[in-house]
C-alpha cells in the first residue's frame, strides 16, 4: 500500500473542516429561518387584527432566487392572509384594458398581504427587452408609476419593493444546474434562456427602471442573492423591520372535552378502498 503523503493528510483535514463548516452554516441558517417565520406569524396576527394592507413586490434577474424568498415567507402562514400573485401573460381581453388594470384588481383588502412574484414592472423588464411593448409606452410607464405608487400608499397600503440581483457567473451556474436536474428543468423557460443571452440588455433596462421608479415613498431595495441562504435571511429581516407590526395578545385556545361515543353508534360495514402502505 502506498504511503500517504503529508500533503494528502492536509487536504483531507481541509475537506473535513469544509464539510463541518457547511454543516454548521446550514444549522445556523435553519435556526434563523425558523425564528423569522415565528415573527412572520406574529406579523400575520397583527395584519388580521389591525386590518393592515401590505403589498410586497419581488422583481429581479432570472434565477436570482425570488421563489425561494417567497416560499420561506409564506410556508408557515395562511394563504388567506398572505396571497402570492404571479400573473400569466395577459389575455386578449386584458391586452385591451388599461395596463395597470389587472394588477390593481389584485391589491389587498383589509387584513391581507399581497406578494407580487413579478408585477407591473414587467413593462420595464421582459416586455421592453423582448419588444412586447413600444418604447413610448415604456417612457410613459416610467413617468406615471411613481405617482401611481404614491396614490396606493396614500390610501393606507404599505408598499415594499425588492430587486434580487445575481452575478453573471452565478446565474449561469444555476441555469446549468436546472438543465442537468430533471426536477428543476420546469424552472427553465424560453424567456429564461433569452434573458441569459441578453444579459446586458436586461442590465440597462433594470438600471433605468430602478433609477426612474425608486422614490422616497417607494424606494427599491436591492438584495444580493449570489448566496441564496443569506439573501433569504437578509431580505426577510429587512421586510419585518420595515413594517410597524406589534405582537397581538390572544387568549390561549382550549380544546374542551370531546363528546363520548354514542351508545347506538355502529361502525359502517361497507368496504373501503384503503391506500396501500408502501413506506
Amino acid at each position: 500500500m502506498a504511503k500517504k503523503h503529508k500533503n494528502d493528510k492536509h487536504l483531507d483535514d481541509v475537506a473535513t473542516d469544509s464539510a463541518e463548516a457547511k454543516k454548521e452554516r446550514k444549522k445556523a441558517y435553519e435556526k434563523e429561518i425558523a425564528r423569522l417565520q415565528v415573527e412572520i406569524a406574529y406579523l400575520q396576527s397583527w395584519v388580521q387584527a389591525s386590518g393592515a394592507r401590505i403589498v410586497i413586490i419581488f422583481e429581479g434577474r432570472d434565477a436570482a432566487g425570488k421563489g425561494g424568498v417567497i416560499k420561506r415567507l409564506v410556508e408557515r402562514v395562511s394563504p388567506r392572509v398572505f396571497r402570492v400573485v404571479a400573473l400569466p401573460a395577459p389575455s386578449d381581453r386584458e391586452k385591451s384594458q388599461m395596463y395597470f388594470q389587472r394588477y390593481m384588481a389584485q391589491l389587498p383588502a383589509a387584513g391581507e398581504v399581497v406578494i407580487f412574484d413579478r408585477s407591473w414592472y414587467n413593462r420595464t423588464g421582459v416586455e421592453r427587452v423582448m419588444g412586447f411593448t413600444s418604447e413610448d409606452k415604456v417612457r410613459r410607464f416610467l413617468q406615471v408609476v411613481p405617482h401611481l405608487e404614491g396614490l396606493i400608499i396614500e390610501s393606507g397600503v404599505i408598499l415594499l419593493k425588492y430587486f434580487l440581483d445575481v452575478s453573471e457567473d452565478e446565474q449561469e451556474r444555476r441555469f446549468r444546474q436546472r438543465i442537468d436536474d430533471p426536477v428543476r428543468q420546469w424552472k427553465l423557460s424560453a424567456m429564461d434562456l433569452e434573458s441569459y443571452r441578453r444579459w446586458w440588455d436586461y442590465t440597462k433596462a433594470y438600471d433605468e427602471m430602478i433609477s426612474a421608479t425608486g422614490s422616497p415613498h417607494a424606494p427599491w431595495w436591492i438584495v444580493n442573492s449570489d448566496d441564496k441562504k443569506s439573501a433569504r435571511i437578509n431580505c426577510i429581516t429587512h421586510l419585518l423591520k420595515s413594517i410597524p407590526y406589534e405582537r397581538v395578545e390572544s387568549d390561549e385556545p382550549k380544546l374542551g372535552k370531546r363528546q363520548k361515543r354514542p351508545d347506538d353508534y355502529v361502525a359502517d360495514s361497507i368496504a373501503r378502498n384503503i391506500v396501500p402502505s408502501v413506506f
